[in-house]
């Protein structure tokens, strides 16, 4: 915790207070939130950043392209546009955002839209053909004018919500209440041999409810690295020193991961969703060979030549009880 955090803890009640109200407003009906006829799905967290969205979305466009007629919604921050954006492999992501760029880009046959205001979002893809079954709103679990039918809510391994406190002190957007509204808890980025028994610790922590299912999930780090003309497995890194660019807000299970390979890297950390600036960009294509995450790749590719950038794809894995979580997602997607 920073000096200016500590400093600003008187301002954590009046924080509290205001989030609380402004929920229980929306609990009780006095606020408004558009409920819709068929399936929509929003992932979130109560923390800020650096919970595992992007690869939950991932995880949900895999299990779901196949089976039904599919969108993804993100508020696509930090673009310079305005407004409901389509998301073309073509954009740009200061016109729609790094991660949905990245989401149409790997998934081309998905939907993918941007917009700030959630119910205008899902207006202009719903009047799209073919029109989407299903819609996942992507980091949307705060944004309460959309009242999703099922809510799965993130949380870190590293930073559980239920050890944390509001902004400006803590990291949490809202009161640990909020959880109150998840149908589905998962607990993101676990080692991968975390034990039985620390999994119950883990679950009496957060005080699950009786109606919500808890699971726990792992990273896994492909065995190959990707650039704009070719891959190589990881083991190509070995007796190399490198340079690994991260911007997003937790790098410390993939250094770690790294680390626990025996490579030689020099890392560079920007802040999460970091805009690099010209300079920056040239200060990195001196670096032989560098190697970032896929959502800082989608930022930086289009300033390199491509042949000493590369990323580390990533997905999502359920250490245990992946078919029951599909099931109930399948579940929901079919009313």
């Amino acid at each position: 915790m920073n000096v200016l955090r500590k400093i600003l803890f008187p301002v954590v009640p009046i924080y509290y207070i205001v989030t609380w109200v402004r929920n229980k407003m929306y609990d009780l009906g006095i606020k408004k939130s558009k409920e819709y006829d068929f399936p929509v799905i929003a992932v979130g967290n109560l923390s800020v950043g650096g919970t595992g969205k992007s690869p939950m979305v991932e995880y949900l466009i895999r299990l779901l392209e196949e089976k039904t007629s599919l969108a993804t919604l993100s508020r696509g921050y930090k673009r310079e546009s305005k407004g409901f954006q389509l998301v073309l492999p073509s954009s740009t992501v200061k016109e729609v955002g790094d991660e949905p760029l990245q989401f149409k880009i790997k998934y081309t046959r998905v939907l993918v839209g941007v917009d700030g205001d959630r119910q205008n979002g899902i207006s202009h893809l719903r009047s799209m053909t073919p029109r989407p079954e299903v819609i996942i709103l992507d980091d949307a679990y705060q944004h309460r004018k959309v009242k999703a039918g099922f809510y799965i809510l993130l949380t870190s391994y590293y930073d559980l919500y239920c050890n944390d406190i509001v902004l400006p002190t803590g990291n949490l957007r809202e009161p640990k209440k909020g959880a109150d509204r998840a149908h589905v808890i998962v607990v993101t980025k676990c080692p991968k041999n975390i034990s039985s028994s620390e999994m119950k610790v883990i679950t009496q922590k957060l005080n699950v409810r009786s109606k919500q299912s808890l699971f726990f999930s792992t990273i896994d780090y492909g065995d190959k690295i990707i650039s704009a003309t070719k891959e190589e497995s990881i083991d190509w890194l070995q007796n190399k020193t490198f340079t690994l660019v991260t911007g997003i807000a937790n790098p410390k299970p993939l250094v770690e991961y790294y680390t626990s390979l025996g490579l030689e890297f020099n890392h560079i950390r920007f802040p999460d969703h970091h805009n690099f600036t010209n300079k920056e960009i040239k200060d990195l294509a001196r670096y032989d060979i560098i190697v970032t995450t896929e959502k800082d790749y989608v930022r930086l590719i289009s300033d390199f030549s491509g042949k000493n950038l590369w990323y580390q794809p990533i997905e999502m894995k359920f250490i245990k009880d992946g078919d029951e979580f599909d099931e109930i997602v399948l579940e929901v997607a079919k009313q």
